[in-house]
């Protein structure tokens, strides 16, 4: 079974940028869909993007322009390139394995915290 680990949160001002990254253990996630997904305050938990195992992408709408996840199989790891951050951005980030290309996750990081300050 995969374990992943989200890093890279933090406390940036407005208009800055951030990298999240996700290291995956206990197998290759090569042939993994995977996505990040994120948790504001008192909010459901949604999606940010996902990317196929082919290197494809799909955003949320929030997320298009902004953000760009990538990833590097032969270093078992995920990343969210987020630029352009907004306050409305502050939220617990995590990485999941996807069942299927921008599908339901499967298995989850414990998250990382972004807060972006006014």
């Amino acid at each position: 079974q995969v374990h992943l680990v989200e890093s890279g949160g933090g406390l940036v001002q407005a208009g800055a940028s951030l990298r999240l990254s996700c290291a995956a253990s206990g197998r290759t996630f090569s042939g993994d869909f995977l996505g990040w997904f994120r948790q504001a305050p008192g909010k459901e938990r949604e999606l940010v993007g996902s990317i196929h195992t082919g290197g494809q992408t799909v955003y949320a709408d929030f997320a298009k322009g902004r953000f760009t996840i990538s990833r590097d199989n032969a270093k078992n790891l995920m990343y969210l390139q987020m630029n352009s951050l907004k306050p409305e951005d502050t939220a617990d980030y995590y990485c999941a394995t996807q069942a299927g290309y921008n599908g339901p996750a499967v298995i989850w990081g414990q998250g990382t915290q972004v807060v972006v300050s006014s």
